[in-house]
């Protein structure tokens, strides 16, 4: 994924956290924010330590990155933070893209 579609800085978590809407289910909770600047999606992961170790972290992250990049074309052009809850060490990638296309249309970001 390229810079330009990665949030990193702590300060950008902060301001999407504060100004943000929340949408959740069972294995994710999705932070959206508007930016009128950016004419693309930005996203941003978060995996906590209790989801296990590095490489099951990383493993999460890049399922989440290739459910973006896949359907970046559907999704609205919005700040995203996705926050991964513990149901989600135990799934794979279909069930991950299932559970997170629930709640993007919860959220009314499909196009």
């Amino acid at each position: 994924m390229k810079k330009r579609y990665r949030i990193k800085k702590e300060k950008d978590f902060k301001l999407i956290f504060k100004r943000g809407k929340s949408y959740a289910n069972r294995q994710f909770v999705v932070y959206l924010k508007d930016n009128d600047e950016i004419p693309h999606l930005r996203l941003g992961i978060s995996v906590s330590k209790r989801l296990g170790n590095a490489v099951k972290r990383n493993q999460i992250k890049r399922r989440i990155r290739a459910f973006y990049q896949l359907h970046k074309t559907e999704l609205k052009p919005r700040e995203y933070v996705v926050i991964a809850r513990n149901p989600v060490k135990d799934m794979n990638y279909h069930e991950m893209e299932k559970s997170l296309l629930h709640v993007l249309k919860i959220a009314k970001c499909i196009k």
